[in-house]
């Protein structure tokens, strides 16, 4: 921490601490996320896919979410904004590839310096060295696996096994051996799972591989209701997914069949992921995925662009659930934990996703867009004795207010430049306290893979306004409520028109409250093109 913000966080701290009452302890708090963990493939918001049992206690015990969203669907950018409680354009991790501002204080910062014992575990996705943390072995860059290498405070080390499972000893360990019970503690619990490129564990990927999951409705989307920027995306099932790396398909049995890799990395992903298993990882593996290829090999020739979108679908499902079911087994875990040690009543857990993801939904995989399922995010919340159980909020919030509300449950006014909300009204169940009608959005990273444009946009529970520009000039407009798969934009419909009119008034608006600009687009572009 360089000294300036040293300096200031001091004289924050000094007046921003609330005194609790001698007989009122400060909650813990774990705050849990999965990187690219569809709020679809949670069955306490829908079954349709996978259950969920442990995952799903958090929404019986707590509060669940089903308007939580990102400011920044891509994840460096929303984990900075987690972190800091700023919009991109203010603690600069625009995109994955901009550097963020370390003059930002983050909230475990705030934290620790207010007496917090702090760890992190898993994967951070950005810089190496995480502020506010006590102890951390966080994932270099994407991370693996199988037998993954991690950045410590003490050095570097690999780890052998399957890293969801190790992320969650590392947690449990830290808890059972170097917790201060005279303490207050926040726990940040990061999982790799559900990231691209998609390698469940044995235990799963045995059952899963055998699976047939329902197709979305919008699996064949031709995208005739939307504009320029959703028939350009590079996120096609059939088109875009890697063979090797996605869906696992032999290099010999691609070179046998004449399939191309779709981008350089995706043979190289799948043997980097092989060569760090075990022999026994290795033989299990291909006792699995080898009769998978060998019918595959045999049915392609005679399979038809339909047939293959179908395929790669299920292909796609198998993986990605089954590394989710790991995450599920393992949340269970760490909340048995908490209960046979007698620390589930004064924590709060805060369960989330860096961003949605697209499950074949229009044809797709990834994010990005402002669309629903990339910019919405499963929240679920459980804090005993305060959140009602069982409860449900469809309030517009953030991945932006995660700072403040934290702070705030810990008895700290959050710093003025935050640019959040407090949950905290949401969470004890007065929502009357709650005054915010919209929530803003803005994606930076084009051209670039997937190839999603530029644009911003406004969201409430009943409208979705989004501007898309760079190299196009392009407003969209989504009734939520009576267009729920968003396939027909209604900019231009006369019916419209009033809605249109406010919702270009109030985006507006918000850009001046964010201190976002066309100035600012305008430097983005150009950094981004030096």
């Amino acid at each position: 921490m360089n000294i300036k913000t040293e300096l200031l966080l001091c004289i924050y701290l000094a007046f921003s601490v609330h005194v609790f009452a001698q007989n009122q302890q400060r909650p813990n708090i774990i705050f849990m996320m999965a990187d690219d963990h569809a709020y679809q493939a949670i069955s306490a918001y829908s079954d349709h896919l996978i259950q969920t049992p442990n995952i799903d206690r958090l929404a019986k015990e707590g509060m669940l979410f089903t308007n939580a969203c990102v400011s920044n669907s891509i994840c460096a950018p929303s984990r900075a904004t987690i972190l800091t409680g700023k919009h991109t354009h203010i603690h600069g991790k625009v995109d994955n590839i901009f550097p963020f501002d370390t003059t930002n204080v983050t909230f475990p910062q705030i934290l620790q310096a207010a007496g917090y014992q702090t760890a992190m575990f898993g994967k951070l996705h950005f810089g190496n060295n995480p502020k506010g943390i006590d102890e951390f072995m966080i994932l270099p860059g994407q991370g693996y696996y199988y037998s993954p290498g991690f950045i410590t405070n003490k050095g570097d080390t690999t780890i052998e096994g399957y890293v969801t499972d190790i992320i969650t000893d590392l947690a449990i360990d830290w808890l059972d051996e170097r917790r201060d019970p005279e303490k207050p503690f926040l726990l940040m619990y990061l999982h790799k799972a559900p990231h691209r490129e998609w390698f469940p564990a044995e235990r799963h990927y045995r059952e899963y591989i055998h699976k047939t999951f329902p197709e979305p409705p919008t699996l064949f989307d031709d995208y005739q209701g939307r504009g320029a920027a959703a028939r350009q995306a590079e996120m096609n099932l059939l088109m875009h997914m890697n063979w090797a790396g996605d869906s696992k398909i032999y290099p010999e049995v691609m070179d046998s069949l004449g399939i191309p890799e779709t981008l350089d990395w995706g043979v190289r992903a799948l043997e980097e992921t092989l060569t760090r298993m075990t022999e026994a990882q290795r033989q299990a593996w291909n006792e699995v995925y080898g009769p998978m290829n060998a019918d595959f090999l045999k049915r392609y020739p005679e399979m038809s662009d339909k047939d293959l979108m179908r395929w790669r679908y299920q292909r796609y499902m198998q993986d990605y659930l089954a590394t989710i079911a790991a995450v599920d087994e393992n949340v269970g875990r760490l909340l048995d934990y908490l209960d046979e040690n007698g620390l589930t009543e004064n924590t709060i857990i805060v369960y989330t996703s860096d961003q949605g993801f697209y499950l074949g939904e229009h044809g797709w995989f990834d994010k990005r867009f402002i669309y629903d399922e990339s910019f919405k995010t499963p929240l679920l919340v459980r804090w005993p004795g305060v959140v009602q159980p069982g409860t449900r909020s469809t309030q517009m919030v953030q991945n932006l207010d995660f700072a403040q509300t934290l702070l705030e449950a810990a008895g700290l006014t959050p710093p003025a430049d935050m640019q959040g909300e407090s949950l905290l009204p949401l969470l004890k169940g007065q929502a009357d306290k709650w005054d915010r009608e919209a929530v803003y959005y803005h994606y930076y990273e084009y051209p670039a893979i997937h190839m999603v444009k530029r644009h911003y946009g406004i969201v409430t529970e009943d409208y979705k306004l989004a501007h898309f520009y760079y190299d196009i000039d392009e407003w969209e407009l989504y009734d939520r409520k009576k267009d729920p798969q968003e396939l027909k934009n209604v900019y231009h419909d006369p019916a419209y028109a009033e809605v249109v009119k406010k919702l270009r008034r109030q985006l507006a608006e918000l850009r001046v409250k964010y201190k976002d600009s066309e100035q600012l687009d305008r430097k983005y572009i150009e950094l981004y093109n030096k």
